[in-house]
């Protein structure tokens, strides 16, 4: 029984998550009580906590992890500006005239918010509350038109770049460095934030390709579910000059990750100023909002750095008790060995998605399994999109989706939960169909880092 704590302590956190306590302190007090049991009872050895402080002022010591308020920063203040707004207005007036127009226009401007925040429930909620009305009295298919918004919204874990990459590219490339030094690697490769940027940039597009091309078809092959807008159409000039700004900040920081230029945390920077520019040049941020940009970024950012001490807390009680061993155990005993690890691997982090939020999942599992599968020679790109791709299906998929939840809090009763699952139900089956076509061919994934090293 012994042997099988380290289980017990992460079954006993999920069932505290589950009831609602708060994530960061859930993990540490837990780990916590755990640990003084196991101290009592002469089966752990306080030693493990000896390391904490380190580890708490590694975090805060983080440069990378600098990226993360900066990033949250230049969300806050594009939604805060109605920036989204203003482009779904008029990218709705250029393209409502066609049948699934307004769709495709949800999706492209949801890609853009998505990138700037990388969070699932500030996007579906944005998208909710600005395109479902107009959706709705434009005569889409209550269904179509929720399940367009769910997909979109969730599209922040991997179109970059967005806070769920950074805090997972921070984790995988200490679990790479990790599972080197346990092979014996004296001079561990590194990979880096950026490299998981460039490794998601094509399945991303493929993803919005996907969606947008489903519209198309449904809108073909169902006229009544996605009929032209009755809005007063716009030229083609008003929706770039609306479009060139928002993509120009997005292009600018991407690009300067991508070619070398800057950093993540240099590149967030410019991307917040940038952000605070444009909405300055709209006359959209006064003091007020300003304000309430910057406390809604310091709130989660708070959140972010708690649950990401608590996870380090949970870590080392759960490898003290030998969590790490029994896991190593498990993945090479299984007879498809890595293969078959990492869709074990998969299947757990899918059905975690229904109950934690990606930053949970990569503060938590991500570092207990990440070394030991890279250490059985994956590519840590590769399961690093694979993981972001594999959150992002689970937050889609009902009954217990987070975009689901999000979404129903902010529809209208004549939008039924039924109605949210079933149009949910074709956008999770392309993303599996990405997820398949990524596991049979990683060059999706790898081949851009590949070629810009």
């Amino acid at each position: 029984m012994v042997e099988y704590l380290s289980l017990y302590l992460f079954l006993a956190v999920c069932l505290f998550l589950m009831l609602g306590y708060p994530v960061a302190f859930t993990l540490a007090g837990t780990a916590l009580a755990f640990a003084t049991g196991g101290v009592l009872t002469g089966v752990f050895d306080a030693g493990f906590l000896s390391a904490l402080p380190a580890r708490i002022f590694g975090t805060v010591n983080n440069s990378t992890l600098i990226a993360v308020p900066l990033f949250i920063l230049m969300g806050t203040i594009l939604e805060k500006s109605r920036v989204a707004e203003e482009l779904l207005d008029s990218m709705a007036r250029l393209f409502g005239s066609l049948r699934g127009g307004l769709g495709i226009s949800v999706v492209v401007v949801g890609m853009f918010l998505a990138a700037s925040t990388g969070i699932v429930g500030a996007t579906v909620v944005t998208m909710g509350l600005l395109s479902l009305p107009s959706m709705l009295r434009s005569g889409y298919s209550p269904s179509l038109a929720a399940g367009t918004i769910c997909a979109t919204g969730t599209l922040g874990q991997i179109i970059p770049p967005s806070i769920a990459l950074v805090l997972l590219g921070d984790i995988l490339s200490n679990a790479y460095q990790q599972a080197q030094l346990s092979t014996g690697t004296l001079n561990p490769k590194t990979v880096s934030v950026g490299d998981l940027f460039m490794g998601a940039l094509i399945p991303g597009l493929i993803l919005v390709a996907m969606y947008i091309l489903y519209l198309l078809v449904q809108a073909r092959l169902k006229p009544e579910t996605a009929p032209p807008s009755a809005l007063e159409p716009v030229s083609a000039g008003v929706v770039v000059r609306g479009l060139i700004p928002p993509l120009g900040l997005i292009i600018l920081v991407l690009g300067s990750i991508l070619v070398g230029a800057a950093t993540p945390t240099e590149a967030a920077g410019i991307g917040a100023i940038g952000a605070l520019l444009l909405a300055i040049a709209k006359r959209q941020m006064g003091f007020v909002r300003l304000k309430d940009a910057m406390r809604q970024t310091l709130e989660i950012t708070c959140m972010v750095f708690m649950i990401l001490i608590g996870a380090a807390v949970f870590s080392l009680v759960f490898r003290g008790f030998g969590g790490e061993e029994l896991i190593q155990t498990f993945f090479y005993g299984l007879p498809g060995g890595v293969m078959a690890a990492t869709l074990v691997v998969m299947v757990v982090i899918f059905l975690l998605g229904f109950i934690l939020d990606f930053i949970e999942i990569t503060f938590v599992v991500v570092p207990i399994v990440g070394p030991i599968l890279l250490a059985m020679g994956l590519d840590p790109v590769w399961l690093g999109i694979m993981i972001a791709l594999n959150l992002q299906t689970s937050f889609l998929t009902p009954p217990f989706g987070f975009a689901l939840f999000y979404l129903r809090g902010v529809a209208p009763e004549s939008v039924t939960t039924s109605a949210i699952y079933k149009g949910v139900v074709p956008f999770i089956l392309m993303q599996l169909a990405l997820l398949i076509a990524l596991w049979f061919w990683p060059g999706i994934a790898t081949w851009l880092p590949s070629v810009t090293q």
